[in-house]
């Protein structure tokens, strides 16, 4: 079963007008911008799914939709066999979403006040909650910064709490949005490691992540999908992509580079 399945997906945003605009053209409506422009994909459960793309894409806005966080214009999308328009509530409840904005979290608070209090947001118990945070700690190896307060934490461990609290209610798919920016090299090498040892091969979770950074996207992923304007232009693991536009040797970012001029700009 593919843990995620959309089929003809498409989202348009509607501009809000300038005051000179309101003034001038008071009944002119205002044109949509469209975000995602009619793709289809479909992400295997137990992966690590890679949608790469410049800022603008539109890959936030797909990681968006499936989180439930905003509605498709049009389309059919299903998340572990659950309608999105139809079974939101459920999507949410098996899901986990890491972001690189620190500002969700209580900055004054200690890692571990933090997590009791996203705990709490997921009705897990006292008891329960202390078990789960103890478990998360030690494998994401933060068990020793827990009475530090936010602020007073590096990136690498900031990140670390995030996917902490994405895991607090033990989601099947884990999405994560630009996961390693402002990361130093060992601290990604280490969070690779644990997402691919622990969250893929040991619990089976599926992670569909997003980056601009090609580099660490090519020794990662299982499959790759490039997104540009809103369109999927290429999907498929890291040889498909190579085989297809037959040059077996070059990297991740002559691929992109290759298919985006190619198939128009």
């Amino acid at each position: 079963m593919d843990a995620i399945n959309i089929f003809e997906l498409s989202k348009e945003f509607i501009s809000i007008k300038s005051i000179y605009q309101l003034v001038l053209q008071p009944f002119q409506k205002p044109k949509p911008s469209l975000a995602i422009n009619n793709i289809s994909l479909q992400v295997k459960q137990g992966e690590i799914f890679a949608l790469i793309g410049q800022n603008g894409a539109g890959k936030t806005t797909l990681i968006k939709i499936l989180s439930c966080l905003i509605l498709p214009t049009k389309g059919k999308i299903d998340v572990m066999g659950c309608n999105i328009l139809k079974d939101g509530e459920k999507i949410k409840a098996s899901i986990g979403l890491v972001g690189s904005d620190e500002r969700s979290f209580y900055w004054r608070l200690t890692l571990r006040q933090n997590l009791y209090f996203f705990a709490a947001l997921y009705n897990l118990s006292g008891e329960k909650a202390k078990r789960k945070i103890k478990e998360l700690s030690c494998l994401l190896e933060i068990n020793n910064y827990l009475d530090k307060r936010f602020q007073e934490c590096s990136s690498g461990i900031k990140q670390r709490l995030s996917i902490a609290r994405s895991l607090l209610s033990d989601p099947g798919i884990l999405f994560m949005d630009e996961p390693f920016k402002s990361l130093d090299l060992p601290s990604v090498k280490n969070l690779k490691n644990f997402i691919k040892k622990i969250l893929v091969e040991e619990q089976h979770k599926t992670i569909f992540f997003i980056s601009h950074n090609f580099n660490e996207v090519e020794d990662f992923a299982d499959r790759i999908a490039i997104m540009h304007k809103g369109e999927i232009r290429a999907c498929g693991t890291l040889n498909d992509l190579r085989n297809n536009i037959s040059l077996p040797l070059v990297s991740l970012e002559d691929i992109y580079n290759l298919v985006v001029n190619t198939k128009g700009s």
